[in-house]
């Protein structure tokens, strides 16, 4: 089964929403989206414990990606 990816309209969709967020921090007390941000990397870490891959083999996947771009 193939996915159909629209890359522009994904783009434009991100686009909006870092405007959007953008706009809500400087809204919103500094106090109310520092807990939130602190909730969103917490649960990263909380996370990565689930993520099968070491660090070596993460190291090694993005050294195999920045030398496929270069060819």
């Amino acid at each position: 089964m193939e996915l159909k990816f629209d890359r522009v309209k994904n783009l434009k969709e991100r686009l909006e929403f870092i405007h959007y967020y953008a706009e809500w921090v400087k809204r919103v007390p500094n106090e109310i989206w520092s807990k939130q941000q602190a909730m969103l990397i917490n649960s990263f870490m909380q996370n990565c414990k689930n993520f099968k891959m070491d660090s070596k083999e993460y190291l090694k996947m993005i050294e195999y990606g920045k030398r496929r771009k270069i060819k």
